[in-house]
C-alpha cells in the first residue's frame, strides 16, 4: 500500500507538463485550469476538447512525442500517455530532474496522485483512496457535494471578508482568534440557506466587533 501525504501545491504561474492528448490527459488539464498553472501539453494529437482550449491559449501545445529533456524547468508534470513505455520514460526522467510526476497509468510509479475534488469556491474537500477505488472515491465525492451546497461559497467568502477586517484593526491574537471561533458559532449558513443574508456593511461589522469585545 502506497502511503501519500495530502497536501495542497500552489502551481499558480508555475510550468505544468501534461505528456499525452487523449482523454486521460484531458481529465488532468481540467483539474488544471482552476488553478491558474502554466499548462503545456506534449501530443502529436489532441481531443477536440484540447484543441479548443489550445485556441482559446488556455494551453500551449508542442506537437510531437515525448522526448527526453521535455520536461526541463517544469514544476510538476503528468504522464498521460496511453504507452506504459512512454510514461515510465517521463517517470525516470522527472526522478532525476527532482520533478513531482503523476503516472496516470500506475499510481505506485508516482510522486503525488490527484485526488477528487469538491469545490466551492474557497472550500476544497480532497477525496483519495490511494488508488485502490476510483469508483469509490467518485461516490464518496457525490455524498460530499450534496453534503456541502452552494451557500458554502457565499459563507467561506463571507468569513475570509471578516477576517480581513478582524485582522486590520490590529486586535492581539487572542481577540482575533475569539471574534472568529464566534462568526462560526453564529447561524450564517442557515441564513444563506434560507436566503435572507445580506452582506454586512462596514458599520455593521465595526459594531459586531465592538460589542463582542465588550463581552469578553
Amino acid at each position: 500500500m502506497e502511503h501519500y501525504t495530502p497536501i495542497y501545491v500552489n502551481t499558480s504561474d508555475k510550468s505544468v507538463l501534461v505528456i499525452g492528448g487523449g482523454r486521460v490527459a484531458e481529465r488532468k488539464v481540467r483539474g488544471l485550469l482552476q488553478t491558474e498553472a502554466r499548462i503545456t501539453v506534449v501530443s502529436p494529437l489532441l481531443t477536440p476538447t484540447l484543441e479548443q482550449l489550445h485556441q482559446e491559449s488556455r494551453i500551449e501545445w508542442i506537437a510531437r512525442s515525448y522526448r527526453n529533456g521535455d520536461l526541463r524547468g517544469a514544476f510538476l508534470v503528468y504522464a498521460a500517455t496511453d504507452d506504459p513505455h512512454v510514461n515510465h520514460a517521463v517517470v525516470q526522467e522527472a526522478e532525476v530532474g527532482a520533478i513531482l510526476v503523476n503516472d496516470a497509468m500506475s499510481s505506485g510509479n508516482s510522486s503525488f496522485i490527484t485526488p477528487s475534488v469538491v469545490r466551492r469556491g474557497r472550500l476544497s474537500i480532497a477525496i483519495s483512496t490511494a488508488g485502490a477505488g476510483p469508483a469509490a472515491a467518485a461516490e464518496i465525492r457525490a455524498l460530499l457535494e450534496q453534503q456541502f451546497g452552494d451557500e458554502y461559497e457565499t459563507y467561506l467568502d463571507f468569513l475570509h471578508q471578516m477576517r480581513m477586517e478582524i485582522k486590520s484593526r490590529g486586535l492581539p491574537p487572542t481577540v482575533r482568534s475569539t471574534l472568529l471561533r464566534r462568526l462560526t458559532e453564529m447561524d450564517i449558513l442557515d441564513t444563506i440557506r434560507t436566503g435572507q443574508f445580506e452582506w454586512w456593511s462596514e458599520e455593521k461589522i465595526g459594531n459586531w466587533i465592538s460589542r463582542n469585545q465588550e463581552e469578553m
